[in-house]
């Protein structure tokens, strides 16, 4: 077979080729989905990407099956999806830290969370919660600033982990106020709480779902919510702003995505999937039950969101001199 003969049936074959992936992208799914979680089952990610699969998988008629990737703050999982084949068969569900928080705090980070995903939408918010031992002698937020500059200088916090969105919810908290409690990182929110509730620190910074429950046992005192109205969950918790801290107002939020390089109309279709597992009734009332708030935002909507996230939190990790371990 000469040259021009090869040249000719590449000039002919090329379509087939083209149609082939197009074809791919419409018949997505035909085979199982991956919902990857990069973190261990229990947590906050984990719940959402199972009521996620769940709904798909019921829409779909395929099976959308979760799989927990844990560690280091979602970077290991978030490195397999930025290596995977955009071809829609895996997809991730990951919170604040992994798509925002990690690009900020880690320069050597694996992964590039703008670059190298196709991120298809912000799924869910939820404020934090500012807690305290009850023993702490503070009933409102203007009594605790006070204490911690006063007789409270040697006080801690607890977090779940550095470069977690409660760490950073307190860091800024920190340069809002001028105080100066110590930062006592745990390898989750169960026992940064755990050692809260015993007072060996003095105050957190928890997502308000799974906080709740501790407030309402009264084994911690909720002194204020980080957003701009208060939760329905909470209702006589004060947020900060009315508090008098305009600034200290911080969502932690999850998000979907896929790998880079996904057809556009590709893209399309499973972001209508996700967005209508997000928005299915019991969906919404599960998110809700557990303290967050669906949001099934478009691609364009999450960027946007997630470039001002990235830039506020690089600036708290700047000006706080914060270190991954």
């Amino acid at each position: 077979m000469n040259r021009r003969h090869l040249l000719q049936v590449g000039a002919l074959a090329a379509p087939a080729l083209l149609l082939g992936r197009a074809a791919r992208a419409e018949d997505w799914p035909n085979r199982p989905t991956t919902m990857m979680v990069p973190f261990a089952p229990g947590g906050s990610s984990d719940i959402i990407g199972r009521a996620m699969a769940l709904r798909m998988s019921e829409a779909l008629g395929k099976p959308v099956v979760v799989e927990n990737r844990p560690g280091a703050t979602g970077e290991i999982g978030a490195r397999l999806l930025a290596r995977a084949a955009p071809d829609g068969y895996l997809l991730m569900a990951a919170p604040i830290s992994t798509f925002a928080i990690n690009k900020a705090l880690r320069p050597n980070l694996g992964y590039d969370p703008v670059a190298d995903f196709t991120n298809l939408t912000q799924s869910v918010t939820t404020p934090n919660v500012l807690v305290i031992n009850p023993k702490v002698p503070a009933n409102n937020l203007q009594e605790l600033i006070a204490w911690l500059k006063k007789d409270g200088a040697r006080a801690s916090y607890s977090s779940s982990g550095v470069g977690s969105s409660d760490h950073l919810t307190m860091e800024l908290f920190k340069q809002l106020t001028g105080t100066e409690p110590a930062h006592v990182p745990y390898s989750g929110g169960g026992p940064a709480t755990t050692d809260l509730i015993a007072g060996n620190v003095q105050m957190s910074s928890q997502n308000l779902g799974f906080i709740t429950p501790f407030i309402r046992d009264k084994q911690v005192k909720a002194i204020a919510v980080t957003a701009t109205e208060r939760h329905a969950l909470l209702p006589d918790v004060p947020t900060a702003v009315e508090s008098g801290l305009a600034d200290f107002v911080v969502s932690s939020w999850q998000a979907v995505a896929a790998p880079p390089k996904m057809a556009p109309a590709l893209v399309e279709k499973v972001h209508a999937a996700v967005v209508a597992s997000l928005r299915h009734p019991e969906t919404v009332k599960q998110m809700n039950a557990n303290g967050f708030s669906v949001v099934a935002s478009t691609p364009a909507e999450f960027a946007e969101f997630q470039r001002k996230e990235i830039a506020r939190w690089t600036e708290v990790v700047r000006k706080g001199n914060i270190r991954a371990e």
